[in-house]
This record gives structure tokens, sequence and C-alpha cells, in this order.
């Protein structure tokens, strides 16, 4: 039986441009970037450079190896994302208390995020401020309430990160309602710039999470609560074992008996943040690939289906429009296809595949409209890395395509000249970055996530000059 197809997303009925650009790959002076002065600037630069979207990767607390796609709670928002500024605005820190010493400021300031020293910082003057905040009775206050009864995930969260420790549990409270707070004020000035934010959803949780614990008949667990399963992909272009993700698969069965509700509470959270987010590995909803636990690769595994077309149903009676992009890299079929289309999602394209592979499906002139194009993705090596590492006949089949010039240059171009609604760039393309840029190196667990772009690029003559030919590409291509 014919399944009538949903339309596509309003979102990507208008050709549109953005950039992939992390939260934590902003400048910053104390280890990584957060939801301050940075995000608003970058905003800006966004706006001035033609750019409607600004895309990042998964916003939840970070997991093992600072991995935002292993974190351990799909509801909270990473604290150390939370601006410290502004916490000076409201007097709840004093001006001298974000003062760094001499030796740090570089080590802080510049270069490779750093995220243990980052965190420390942060940790501290939060503690600080969240004690300031319950001292003048903030904690009573209708807003603070407000967003308790709106955030019915806060209590899980703040059960596994805080335990029973009262001080904790205040301080993690607060940090998740000023997250909230900032998240607003940034997506609000977003919003009046005309840039809309896309996020990224992974499509699975870690063992050890405010999800699992929350939520054990969900999830496949042995008695003494580990996983009777890990999850993963099988060898593939980016590792010969495979990639061995060791996350709990899904016990559907209790999802359908509560008609999908944690999903599509998962999805509406997701929501109030983004105007769309991208499922990671939206070929589990189809079927998942399946390790034995305790196996040290992904070699020896199996697929296994899993209810995507109830899912998605389910989740259709809560949206107007689904608001997802599916990721569908990697082995994707017809049945894969069908599901996808059959509820108006986009796909993606990544440029690098059509001169890796060569296959014609691949080229960007045949990318579909309902579709969103990218150079290269997270876990993707750099344009001009991906170049010097092409063999003599990839190089020259990419420069009869593309012409010469530097390679970020003519990847980006054909990226936003593709059919596809949407183009999205990464901000080490747009820069012409190498090796040392690459944001995740998949099946490595360490040493991944740490680039961060330079205090001067967005703020200086050099940025805004960037930004003018960006336009003009923008313009040229017909994008907003």
């Amino acid at each position: 039986m014919a399944v009538e197809q949903r339309t596509s997303h309003p979102l990507l009925a208008t050709r549109r441009a953005g950039v992939l650009m992390h939260i934590t790959s902003l400048p910053s002076p104390f280890g990584a970037g957060d939801l301050g002065i940075a995000a608003h600037k970058f905003a800006d630069w966004l706006a001035a450079a033609g750019f409607s979207v600004w895309q990042m990767l998964p916003v939840g607390p970070v997991g093992y190896g600072d991995s935002p796609y292993s974190s351990p709670s799909s509801f909270a928002i990473e604290p150390t994302f939370l601006a410290l500024e502004p916490l000076v605005d409201r007097g709840l820190l004093a001006k001298s208390d974000l003062k760094i010493a001499p030796r740090d400021k570089r080590r802080l300031g510049r270069g490779d995020c750093d995220f243990a020293a980052n965190r420390a910082f942060r940790m501290a003057r939060y503690a600080k401020a969240a004690a300031a905040f319950h001292a003048a009775n903030g904690s009573r206050s209708r807003d603070f309430k407000r967003f308790h009864e709106r955030a019915s995930w806060l209590g899980a969260w703040v059960d596994f990160v805080a335990g029973t420790d009262p001080t904790a549990r205040a301080m993690h409270a607060w940090i998740q309602y000023e997250l909230d707070r900032q998240w607003a004020d940034l997506r609000a000035y977003c919003s009046k710039r005309g840039i809309a934010l896309i996020g990224d959803v992974p499509i699975f949780v870690t063992a050890d999470s405010a999800d699992v614990r929350a939520n054990p008949s969900l999830f496949r667990l042995r008695k003494d609560g580990t996983p009777e399963v890990l999850t993963g992909v099988p060898p593939d272009g980016f590792s010969a074992d495979g990639q061995l993700w060791g996350h709990p698969h899904y016990a559907w069965d209790a999802h359908r008996a509560e008609r999908f509700s944690w999903w599509i509470s998962r999805i509406a959270c997701a929501a109030e943040r983004f105007d769309l987010v991208r499922i990671d590995h939206f070929i589990g909803f189809h079927n998942a690939y399946e390790v034995p636990a305790g196996a040290k690769t992904a070699r020896k595994g199996e697929w296994r289906r899993a209810p995507g077309r109830e899912l998605l149903t389910a989740m259709s009676g809560s949206f107007e429009h689904l608001p997802l992009i599916a990721e569908d890299l990697g082995a994707l079929t017809p049945e894969v296809e069908a599901l996808r289309d059959d509820f108006g999602l986009a796909g993606m394209r990544i440029v690098q595949n059509a001169f890796w592979s060569g296959k014609s499906g691949d080229m960007p002139h045949n990318h579909p409209v309902r579709a969103v194009v990218y150079p290269g993705t997270h876990d993707n090596e750099t344009t001009e890395q991906w170049f010097r590492s092409r063999d003599a006949a990839q190089r020259a089949r990419f420069r009869a395509y593309a012409g010469d010039g530097p390679a970020h240059q003519a990847m980006n171009r054909i990226a936003l000249a593709s059919p596809a609604a949407l183009a999205v760039l990464s901000m080490q393309d747009i820069l012409g970055l190498g090796a040392p840029a690459r944001m995740n190196l998949p099946g490595t667990a360490s040493g991944n996530w740490k680039w961060r772009m330079d205090p001067g690029i967005v703020g200086g003559a050099g940025g805004r000059r960037l930004a003018a030919k960006l336009r003009a590409l923008v313009d040229a291509s017909g994008r907003v």
C-alpha cells in the first residue's frame, strides 16, 4: 500500500546557507566557548556574511573523552556553556572573580580548548554564584519555579550529577535554570538577525546516564544494569575495526507500551532550543547494529530491526512538521530511504564523498533538493586536509570538476551551488584550515573536539572582509 509522503519542514522551503560551528569552538578567555559575548558576536558575523543558519553539535553535558555524542543526559545542557559575564552583570559574581592568573591567560584564551582547566575555573565560579542566588531567595522566584515545572527532566539530572549532596543539587539545578535563560537570550538574538538554529541529537544514550538510571525499563539491560548488547557500526572507511560506541540498545517494546513518550519528550526539548535537529545515525531507526557485550571491537555484530516508522508516526502527532534532519550516511538501503522520504525529512550529502567514491549519485549536481549538503562534517577531515591526503586520481577528479585555486574555496562554492535546500559549511573550511583543526576522528577516544577559533577572526577587519566575500558567494548561489 502506498504511503502518503509528508511535506518538508518550512525552514527548508527556501535555499539557505549555514555554518557548522560548535559552542566550545567559540573564542573564550576561560578555556572553551560558551553562550555569552562571543556567541552573540558570532551571530552578528553570520548575518553580515549572509548566512541564515547556525548548526551546532549536541549541546548536552559531555561524556567520556569530552565527547558531545556520549552525553549523560538527553535533556540537560552542558554546564560549562554558562557564560560568566552575565552573572557579574546580575550581581552574582564580582568582576574580580573573572580574573585569570597571568600564567594561565594564554593557555586558556587561545589555541585548542583546555576542557579540564575550563571546567575547573568555571565550576568554582558557578558554586559561588549559585550560593549568592539562593541566599537572595532567587530559588523562590516565580521564574525559577516555572523552570522547575517545565523541565520535568531536571530531577533525574540533578540526582545523577549531584547525588544527595544538597549544595551540589542546588548548584546544578541553578546552572540549568541559568542556561535556559542564556539559551533563550541567544536564540532570540539570532532570530532578530534572521538566523535559525540547528542542533544534533545522538540516536543512542550512554549506559551511565541520567536517562538510563531514571528509565531502566526503556533499555536492554542485564539484571546488574549493564547493557545486554552494545551499539556501534561495522568496519567502514573510517575504521577497519568498526566503531564500538558502547551504548545500550533500546527496549523497543517498552517504548511502544508508553507510546514513545520518552522520545517525544526528547525531541520536544530539543525543539525548544532549535528550529531543526539532526538525528545522528538515522539508519538506526530502521535497523541498528548490535555488538556482544564485552567485545573489544565492532567487527562481529548483527543488524536488528527498529520500529522507526511507528516512532516517527507517534512523533508526528506532536509536531506540525517533524523538526528533524536525517543523518542518513552509511549503509543506506531503499527501506531507510523510504522511511526518510515518507516523513518528509531531508537527508545529507557530503561533497567529499563525491570525489572519493566517484559515484554519480554523490556528485553535487545530482543532489536532491530535499537535502542538506556539507563539504564535510565534524567526523571528516577538513577540506584542505582531505585534498592533500587524496591520491592523484581523486585530486584530478576534484580539479576537473572544481577548477584551480584553494581546495577549501572550491569546495565551499560547490556545496553552495548544489541543488540541496540547505548548504552548511564548517567554520574550519571557511577559514581554510588543515589537519590540526579537525574536530573528530571516529574510532578514537581522546584528542577530539578541541578546535577553537582565534578571537580575532570575527571581530577584526579580516573578519569583516571575509564576511563580505562570503556574502557575495552566498548571494550568487541564490541562498540566504
